[in-house]
This record gives structure tokens, C-alpha cells and sequence, in this order.
């Protein structure tokens, strides 16, 4: 255990900060995080190009160096030297918070382990700024961030999440939203939804109905810049539906799962006995023997 008192006089060593930066209007950028940006030893940044922006439009003077997915094991050495030396560095990404799908976590976690204070500032991120005028519940929520490239995988996530009642954010490049909404749409069903783009910039945009309005929509639009997909959990879409299936034959249920969602037998088969509470064999044998 190690209790960290983080405005304390008497530390040996340096202080990593993790510095939001806006997601798209500069103005968002707190006083307090300017202010430390103007003062720290040295900016690790993501993509230093994109830092380098920020830094002259706000006469911030600090050196740079690059700490990104690709590189985090090897600067991330260099960092923690320079930490434990008395340097204080503040961590930034190309936009938002970092460590929230961005990176961050690993240098965190081993600033910890060797006692070196962790001082997070707060500010700008994507998933809340989505959340809070989505429509959506915001009482209770799951941040997931990016899903799975591989549909294998993506699928596999989305069913993980159908049950769960909670109000759950995506996030989602702009040339695989489309395939992502599909998904969603088939797994998950029609829930009430938004999809929110450019946050904070000139052309914000929130588009607000069900996953099928806006996968539609989306059919004669062209998108730009990253998305953020505000889903309602599975409580607040079917709660009134819970046994539409309640009139079908296993076969039919299970043949619902394969010809309409597009599942193999074997997930179908899965999600009908998880559906009916019965053990996945006596479903197995039913479909088949009436095959």
C-alpha cells in the first residue's frame, strides 16, 4: 500500500501530471493545466507535431519528447529516469484525457510502483462530453471505447455487453462506424441511441434516435473525425420485450438467430439457451433432432 499525499513539500523526486488537452476547441484548456504545461521540466506528448501546435498557440516553451503506443516501453524508461531524478513531466495525447484510450496507463502504473506521484488534471474527454447530451441515461454508464477491429472479436464484445443495463459509450473511426452500427443493430438490437461528432468544433453534430434511424441516416453520409456512440443499456430497450421469443419452437428460435442476425448455429444455439435458461446441450439436441 502506498498513500499518496500529492501537494506535499518534502518529495525526493519528480511528479508525472496527466495534462488534458481539448478535443477540438482550444479553449477548453484549463488555467491550471496551462499553467502547469508552462512550468513542468519537459512535455511527453503523443504525437509531438500535433503537441507542438498547442504549445505555440498558447507560448507554452517546455521541451518536447515522444511518448506513443509504439515507443512507451523505451521512452517510458527514459521518462521514469527523469522522473526519479526530480524532473516533472506532464503527460499529454494528441486530444482529450490521457490513458482513456489513449496512452498512458502502463507509464502510470510503474510511476506508482516505484512512489513517484501521479498528479491527474481534469478536463476535457470525449465519452463524457457525448454522454451528457445524448439523451441517453447518464445515471449509470460503461465507457468501452474502441471495439475489436476483427468482426469476430467485435461480435464476441457486443454480445458480452447485451444484458447489461447501463448506458455504454463507444468510440469509433469514421470508415468503420457504418459496420459498427450494423453490428450493433444485430446483436444488440434497435435501442435508443446517439452518434456524436467534431465535438466542440465548428460542425458539431449529435444525431439522436434509434440504432436503425441512424444506421440509415448514415447510408448518405460521408463522415469525419472520430465518433462517439452513446448506446442505452439492455434494461431500458427490452424490458418489455424480454420474452418475445416465448411463442417460437426451439428451431425457430434458434432459426431466428441464423437466418435474421446472421449467427452460426453455435452462437445462435448459445444465446437461445442463455435466452430459455436451459443448458446449451438440450437446445443443441432439440434444433438438430428437428433438423
Amino acid at each position: 500500500m502506498w498513500i499518496q499525499q500529492s501537494f506535499k513539500d518534502d518529495r525526493a523526486g519528480g511528479v508525472l501530471y496527466l495534462a488534458p488537452t481539448p478535443i477540438g476547441n482550444l479553449e477548453d484548456i484549463t488555467v491550471r493545466t496551462l499553467n502547469i504545461l508552462k512550468s513542468v521540466d519537459m512535455i511527453a506528448a503523443e504525437d509531438t507535431r500535433q503537441t507542438m501546435k498547442l504549445c505555440s498557440h498558447f507560448g507554452i516553451h517546455a521541451p518536447l519528447v515522444s511518448y506513443h503506443e509504439h515507443n512507451k516501453k523505451t521512452s517510458g524508461e527514459k521518462l521514469l529516469k527523469e522522473l526519479r531524478e526530480g524532473a516533472d513531466i506532464a503527460l499529454v495525447t494528441d486530444a482529450g484525457t490521457p490513458a482513456i484510450s489513449d496512452p498512458g496507463y502502463e507509464l502510470v502504473v510503474q510511476c506508482i510502483g516505484e512512489h513517484i506521484p501521479v498528479i491527474p488534471l481534469p478536463g476535457a474527454n470525449a465519452a463524457i462530453t457525448g454522454l451528457i447530451a445524448s439523451g441517453v441515461p447518464t445515471d449509470h454508464f460503461i465507457f468501452y471505447g474502441f471495439l475489436p477491429r476483427h468482426q469476430k472479436d467485435k461480435k464476441k464484445a457486443l454480445l458480452d455487453l447485451e444484458k447489461n443495463p447501463y448506458s455504454i459509450i463507444f468510440y469509433e473511426s469514421p470508415h468503420r462506424v457504418k459496420d459498427t452500427l450494423e453490428m450493433i443493430f444485430n446483436v444488440l438490437g434497435n435501442r435508443k441511441m446517439a452518434l456524436c461528432r467534431e465535438l466542440t468544433k465548428k460542425y458539431e453534430t449529435f444525431v439522436r434516435g434509434s440504432v436503425e434511424e441512424i444506421k440509415e441516416w448514415l447510408d448518405n453520409e460521408t463522415l469525419k473525425g472520430e465518433c462517439c456512440l452513446i448506446v442505452e443499456g439492455e434494461s431500458e430497450a427490452h424490458q418489455l420485450n424480454e420474452a418475445w421469443w416465448k411463442d417460437l419452437s426451439i428451431e425457430e428460435h434458434v432459426d431466428y438467430y441464423v437466418k435474421v442476425k446472421k449467427e452460426t448455429s453455435k452462437e445462435a444455439i448459445k444465446r437461445v439457451a442463455k435466452e430459455r435458461e436451459m443448458p446449451k446441450r438440450e437446445v443443441y439436441q432439440a434444433y438438430h433432432i428437428d433438423k
